[in-house]
């Protein structure tokens, strides 16, 4: 999985990129974490937690994609994934599964995560 962080200097605002079919794991840490160091303290924890076995399962549902944590993987994914309805598009028109979801090993999201917020501390 590759990545790519990129700060506007004409806005601030912040833009992850992320591999193929992991699309959606740069919309999750650009829109739903950001820079909040609240959220990113919180999930350095819950991680360690995992890692030491004291907790299995863990989820952060945000504003528009989600964050699922096991021991073993990272999903993040649109939440209109989970609520149950059946969407209609026109013809030739459906959702790109690498923008609605993504799967990841902990470790890797880990990393990725620990890179975001060197990347945040940089250029602030």
């Amino acid at each position: 999985m590759e990545y790519e962080f990129r700060r506007n200097t004409m806005t601030g605002t912040v833009i992850a990129s992320f591999s193929m079919d992991h699309e959606v794991l740069g919309f999750w840490f650009a829109e739903e974490l950001g820079e909040n160091q609240d959220k990113f303290d919180e999930l350095v924890n819950v991680i360690e937690q995992m890692q030491q076995g004291a907790i299995s399962e863990w989820r952060w549902i945000g504003k528009g994609l989600s964050l699922e944590l096991d021991g073993e993987q990272a999903r993040i994914f649109a939440n209109e994934l989970e609520d149950g309805e059946e969407y209609e598009f026109e013809e030739d028109m459906s959702l790109y599964n690498g923008e609605s979801e993504a799967f990841c090993g902990l470790e890797d999201f880990q990393a990725a995560l620990i890179s975001w917020r060197e990347f945040l501390d940089e250029t602030r």
